[in-house]
């Protein structure tokens, strides 16, 4: 896929951002296996934070007009417009904002488990969203 075609459908740029997440964690994220420990919190972090941004971009694209709000977005704004139109993505939403933007991004949580979670909730967030923004 070229990639101004990416560039051009949000839930494929969204995708991107997982993918870049995965790659940083697997080329720097030093594993420690027996432990199934992330050993450098430093990328741990930068894989949360890319993965939030994964779902901030999805979350744009099935609600537009949450960003055309005065301000900026908050959390909140984006739980109340998906509280209307998607109960299930409430809690996508939820876990992927718990888990990669506070758990990783700003804790640096090294657990295996939990960053398998992250990539869990925003997989299943922006294939929620893809849905949605399929549906305009």
């Amino acid at each position: 896929m070229a990639t101004t075609s990416v560039k051009n459908d949000p839930i494929e740029e969204a995708k991107r951002y997982v993918a870049n997440a995965k790659k940083l964690l697997k080329d720097n994220g030093k594993l420690d296996s027996p432990t199934s420990t992330y050993q450098d919190s430093k990328y741990v972090k930068m894989a949360g934070n890319t993965l939030w941004n994964g779902c901030l971009i999805a979350l744009d694209a099935a609600f537009p007009n949450v960003k055309k709000e005065k301000g900026r977005p908050s959390i909140q704004k984006y739980l109340e417009a998906v509280s209307i139109r998607d109960k299930k993505l409430k809690n996508y939403v939820l876990n992927a904002y718990n888990i990669t933007h506070l758990y990783m991004g700003y804790d640096g949580t090294g657990s295996k488990h939990v960053v398998d979670g992250g990539l869990k909730n925003t997989i299943l967030l922006i294939d929620r969203c893809a849905i949605l923004y399929g549906k305009k």
